[in-house]
C-alpha cells in the first residue's frame, strides 16, 4: 500500500507529556500556554487534559481550569482522557470536544494500571461511551502495550486485535495503538497492525509509539506504508509511562513532522513554530529537549 497523502498528528504533550513530570505541579498558565502555542502551529487535534483523580495524577488536577483557560481555535479538537463516568461528566461540563478511554492488551499491565482485568476494564468503559454517544461527543479508544509489556514481555497480535475490536464495537470512532514501553520494531509493528486491521478498518487506527529503544520513527514508517494516517506524538518528546519501567517517553512531534515532510506527506503543521514551542516548554519545565530535530534546529534548552 502507498503512503497516505495526508496525516493527522494528535498532540499528546499537554496530557501524556505533562502528567508524569516530577516535582511541583505545573502552573495552569504553562499548560494553557502550551496548548495555545500548539494550536498556533497548525495542530488540529490536541489532547489537553485528563479528568482523573488528582490523588493518582496530581499534574492533571486542574483539568477544568485548563479547559476554561485555553483560547479555543476554530477547527481544533480539544480532547481529554476520561477513565470513568465521573471523569466524563466533568469533561462534558468543561466543554471538551472528544473524550478518550484507555485500555491495554496485557492483563498484568491492566491490573497494575487500573486494578482490574481487561474484561472488567471494557465493562467500565461501556457507560462512558454510552453517555458520550447520548451527548454527541466522539470517543477515542487507546490500547496500550500493543508490542510488549513490562510484566509479560511480548504481547500476541491477536490479543491486541481482540481489545481493539471490542473498543471499536463499543462505539470508539478511532483506536490508538500504543507501544507503551517502546520495545517494538518495524516487523513487530506490521504484524500487530495486520492482526488489528483484520478486525478494525485501518483508517480508524492511530499509531502511538514510544521511543525507548529509538525505534519509534522506523515503526511509524512501517505502519505508514500500510495505510495508517493518524499519529500520536508529543512535542519535545515529553512524557512516559509511570507504570512502565524504563519507558523514556513519546516520540517527539518535531521528529515525526520532519519525517512526514521528507516523505511529501501533508500535515498542515509548521515545523519552525513547532520547534519553537518545544524549546519554550522545555525552558518552562527546566528540562532537556528530547527532540532530535528540536536540538538540530536550536531547540535544545540545555
Amino acid at each position: 500500500m502507498a503512503f497516505p497523502k495526508q496525516v493527522r498528528l494528535v498532540e499528546m504533550s499537554p496530557r501524556d507529556g505533562l502528567q508524569n513530570e516530577p516535582g511541583p505541579v505545573i502552573a495552569t498558565a504553562i499548560k494553557t500556554g502550551l496548548i495555545d502555542r500548539l494550536a498556533d502551529c497548525g495542530l488540529t487535534h490536541i489532547e489537553a487534559a485528563s479528568f482523573v483523580s488528582p490523588k493518582w495524577v496530581p499534574q492533571m488536577g486542574d483539568a477544568a481550569e485548563v479547559m476554561a483557560g485555553i483560547h479555543r481555535k476554530p477547527g481544533v479538537c480539544y480532547s481529554a482522557l476520561t477513565p470513568n463516568l465521573k471523569g466524563f461528566e466533568n469533561a462534558l461540563a468543561a466543554g471538551v470536544d472528544e473524550v478518550a478511554v484507555f485500555g491495554a492488551a496485557s492483563e498484568s499491565f491492566t491490573r497494575k494500571n487500573i486494578n482490574c482485568s481487561i474484561a472488567e476494564s471494557l465493562e467500565r468503559f461501556a457507560p462512558v461511551v454510552e453517555a458520550a454517544r447520548n451527548h454527541g461527543i466522539p470517543v477515542r479508544g487507546y490500547v496500550s502495550t500493543v508490542m510488549g509489556c513490562p510484566y509479560e514481555g511480548d504481547i500476541a497480535p491477536a490479543k491486541v486485535a481482540e481489545v481493539a475490536r471490542a473498543l471499536y464495537d463499543m462505539g470508539c470512532h478511532e483506536i490508538s495503538l500504543g507501544d507503551t514501553i517502546g520495545v517494538g520494531t518495524p516487523l513487530k509493528a506490521k504484524r500487530m497492525l495486520d492482526a488489528v486491521a483484520a478486525h478494525v478498518p485501518v483508517e480508524k487506527l492511530a499509531a502511538h509509539f514510544h521511543d525507548t529503544y529509538g525505534q519509534a520513527l522506523a515503526n511509524l514508517y512501517a505502519v505508514l506504508e500500510d495505510g495508517v494516517a493518524v499519529i500520536d506524538a508529543s512535542v519535545a518528546g515529553l512524557g512516559g509511562c509511570p507504570y512502565a519501567k524504563g519507558a523514556s517517553g513519546n516520540v517527539a512531534t518535531e521528529d515525526v513532522l520532519y519525517l512526514l515532510n521528507g516523505l511529501g506527506i501533508n500535515t498542515g503543521v509548521d515545523l519552525n513554530k513547532l520547534v519553537a514551542t518545544g524549546h519554550w516548554i522545555c525552558q518552562q519545565l527546566g528540562r532537556h529537549n528530547g527532540s532530535k530535530v528540536g536540538q538540530a534546529l536550536g531547540g535544545n534548552c540545555q
